[in-house]
């Protein structure tokens, strides 16, 4: 079910992402890859290929893979801190990938501007950037960002420390009047959906809701921690050590958040002792994640394993196709927004 009025709130972020709903899907490392991100192009959304730590010959492949499962247009989400990133963006731009979504901090110099460089026949890729805060959404417009996804703490992976109805009141209505603004985090139903593109949102982005697709990849024991989860099992990791940049991780709660833990300890140990300096002690972390959530989302170890979830969680109970996932989000916010006007 649609209507007039939920075509008209999407169509600036349709019109921008080139798809039918401005549904995105959240760049979630092992899980975002061709099948999922193909999976939801074709039901209409927008999916994002997650190059997590990718070298340039993966994420050419992937590219290429996913190419061949869908014609319809999708993203990649690229790391700021990827020492690799200018040859990631070059990927890119050989298989005129039209939106690169930038994640992980502060765009270094240099990166928007590869981003958006006119290619043969055309035009740029359309970069997306998080802005967990209303001043650096100002200076991320400012510096040429043609959209901006806000994030709240509800969301699974890596996360910021405001709420996501927070930002959105504090973000939209500044924002929204000079670049499409899509709200994430913590969005599990339609309802949610049209409330934010009342407030002006061109979109959304959810991720934890296409975790556990039929299309999803991730293993069987991934899948049912999530079924079995609520939202209250969906914890923030804790920084142990002021000095070490560590952004916090939202993942349902085993084993795997205590090994986090003394993770942290031994690279502070290394930062005192010299061995490291901080940008390779954030790399180190970093891969640390990448490996945990490898060993949950692929082999299955979901004690060990990283089982990175948004608070969302709890609206995830059977294993469904992408496209009625996108069709009962619609069909919700339809209804929404018929019953308020």
């Amino acid at each position: 079910m649609t209507n007039a009025k939920l075509a008209s709130l999407m169509a600036r972020g349709t019109e921008f992402l080139g798809c039918e709903v401005a549904i995105m899907c959240g760049a979630m490392s092992w899980v975002s890859e061709r099948n999922l991100v193909a999976a939801i192009s074709n039901a209409g959304g927008f999916g994002v290929i997650a190059c997590g730590a990718m070298t340039p010959e993966l994420l050419d492949k992937e590219i290429a893979a996913t190419k061949a499962l869908t014609s319809k247009p999708f993203g990649v989400n690229l790391i700021t801190m990827h020492p690799q990133l200018f040859d990631l963006i070059d990927v890119c731009a050989r298989h005129e990938v039209g939106h690169v979504v930038l994640a992980g901090g502060l765009p270094p110099k240099g990166s928007i501007e590869a981003i958006k460089a006119p290619r043969v026949g055309g035009g740029g890729a359309k970069l997306i950037c998080f802005a967990p805060a209303l001043a650096l959404a100002k200076k991320l417009v400012r510096s040429g960002v043609d959209a901006l996804v806000v994030e709240g703490m509800e969301a699974g992976g890596h996360i910021g420390p405001v709420a996501t109805s927070v930002l959105a009141q504090e973000i939209l209505p500044e924002m929204a009047s000079q670049v499409p603004v899509f709200v994430a985090g913590g969005i599990g139903r339609g309802e949610a959906i049209a409330a934010y593109l009342e407030m002006g949102a061109a979109g959304v982005q959810l991720g934890t809701r296409f975790a556990c697709a039929t299309e999803s990849i991730a293993h069987p024991n991934f899948k049912k921690s999530f079924f079995r989860a609520s939202a209250r099992d969906a914890i923030a990791s804790v920084q142990i050590d002021p000095r070490l940049p560590v952004i916090p991780v939202r993942a349902l709660k085993n084993a795997g958040t205590e090994a986090f833990t003394a993770k942290q300890r031994e690279v502070a140990n290394l930062l005192d002792s010299g061995a490291v300096d901080m940008g390779e002690a954030q790399l180190q972390i970093e891969h640390y994640w990448a490996g945990a959530l490898r060993r949950a989302v692929i082999d299955g170890d979901v004690e060990g394993g990283s089982l990175m979830a948004g608070q969302s969680v709890g609206m995830v109970s059977k294993e469904e196709p992408v496209a009625d996932i996108i069709a009962q989000l619609m069909d919700e916010a339809a209804v929404a927004l018929e019953r308020r006007g």
